[in-house]
């Protein structure tokens, strides 16, 4: 019996990481800085905010943004015609709806012109 909680335990804290390394949301653009995980970056590089909800409760994260282990992680953005970009996730997005990721207007333009604003349908994955 004893192993059995056991199991299901370890089982259910896989499927909660598993549930937050991928997402479909929109895709937006932002002028960079200073970013949640203490990285400083520019408009050039290729990075992204991750939604808020998913930054906060990434296993392992703590009060402090800076150590949260979803930083520095590669994440691969699959706009809906099958354009890809692959960013490190350097910032939180507070306005960003759960799925939904923030990147720099580099990034941005590999899946999209900066005129869209906004793509609906994006899909992502962050690397192990």
């Amino acid at each position: 019996m004893r192993f059995s909680a056991v199991v299901l335990a370890v089982v259910s804290a896989a499927a909660v990481g598993l549930a937050q390394t991928t997402g479909t949301g929109d895709a937006t653009f932002y002028e960079a800085g200073l970013g949640a995980c203490g990285v400083f970056n520019t408009d050039s590089d290729f990075i992204v905010a991750i939604d808020a909800a998913t930054f906060d409760n990434f296993p392992g994260a703590t009060g402090n943004p800076n150590t949260n282990p979803i930083c520095h992680k590669s994440l691969t953005a699959t706009g809906p015609d099958g354009k890809t970009v692959t960013v490190t996730v350097t910032d939180r997005c507070a306005g960003c709806a759960p799925g939904s990721i923030d990147l720099t207007p580099t990034a941005f333009q590999q899946l999209a012109s900066l005129d869209v604003g906004r793509l609906h349908g994006v899909t992502w994955t962050l690397s192990a």
